[in-house]
């Protein structure tokens, strides 16, 4: 069953995010992670409001996306984005069709 990660992330530091977002893909093709949204439009229609990015990945399994975030590729990417952002990252399961 497939996995979701989603992340809601508000951006403090632009140039040391940016070594964040060079390191991390390296992880995310690894365990076959695919984005299906990334930093475009998004409005808050109940709850409170979001940071202004929003990140949606699939992965092929909910083992896969926990691997991910547990890998040392991303971990590595992790420890530049300290300091950079404001990071919420949940990892959800799929339903059955």
């Amino acid at each position: 069953m497939k996995a979701y990660w989603i992340a809601h992330v508000e951006v403090t530091d632009p140039e040391q995010y940016g070594e964040y977002t060079r390191r991390a893909p390296a992880a995310f093709a690894k365990y076959g992670g695919t984005f299906l949204a990334r930093g475009g439009r998004a409005q808050a229609m109940e709850g409170r409001a979001t940071p202004p990015r929003n990140v949606v990945i699939e992965f092929d399994s909910y083992e896969q996306a926990l691997a991910c975030y547990n890998s040392a590729e991303y971990q590595d990417a992790c420890g530049h984005r300290q300091g950079a952002a404001i990071a919420e990252v949940i990892i959800v399961e799929g339903c059955a069709p």
